[in-house]
């Protein structure tokens, strides 16, 4: 009985169209799929500033760390972006556009930050000890009293940046573009490495201080 049911079944013509109905429903639903791509991407976009925005103010993280990184490695820019006070220790932006961003006294130590656009920005007192900032663009920047201790510089742009105050111990100050920086008061450049040639002397001659300890 089996096997004549069997039989009989194979020469039912309706399976075969009910089979290739089943393939061409999952070729729609790949179609669909792909066309609404774009729109499940900006829904996605929208729930991840929706995090950053709804955090401004705060401490803590308040999942930014993972909203801002998520926002650009789908390279949205993140012009003005507002996240003074921010814990974003070890947040991984390199090649954001940071642009007139608000970064006051947040922490980033250990970030990775390179090629990062911060021209303009507010990183008033912010916390970028060991940080990766080779090739960053600081032009305009405030860094006033920014803790720098050990960060990777290298490369970076110093056009008129604001560095009053600024704890540069141990910073690698290879190849930065220096000689425009606007201001470098009381900021203290004790044991800078691979410094430019005459930087040092300018640094100290701008009112800069060499001091081994926190004072």
């Amino acid at each position: 009985m089996l096997q004549w049911s069997a039989y009989f079944l194979s020469r039912w013509a309706l399976l075969e169209v009910l089979e290739y109905l089943s393939v061409l429903s999952v070729l729609v639903g790949v179609v669909f799929y792909f066309s609404e791509a774009g729109d499940r991407q900006k829904q996605k976009h929208y729930q991840a500033w929706q995090v950053v925005n709804t955090a401004q103010g705060k401490g803590g993280s308040g999942g930014r760390i993972e909203a801002l990184q998520e926002l650009n490695l789908d390279r949205v820019p993140l012009v003005g972006v507002n996240a003074a006070g921010a814990f974003l220790q070890g947040i991984q932006l390199r090649g954001a556009n940071l642009l007139r961003a608000d970064l006051e006294a947040a922490d980033l130590r250990d970030s990775g930050l390179e090629a990062v656009v911060l021209q303009y920005a507010n990183l008033k007192s912010a916390n970028f000890r060991q940080a990766n900032l080779r090739r960053v663009k600081l032009a305009g920047a405030d860094l006033s009293d920014a803790d720098l201790v050990n960060a990777d510089l290298s490369g970076a742009e110093l056009r008129g940046t604001n560095l009053d105050g600024a704890d540069l111990r141990n910073v690698n100050l290879a190849d930065v573009a220096w000689k425009d920086i606007k201001s470098i008061e009381r900021a203290n450049i004790h044991a800078v490495r691979n410094a430019p040639e005459g930087f040092t002397a300018w640094a100290l001659d701008h009112k800069a201080v060499s001091h081994p300890g926190d004072e």
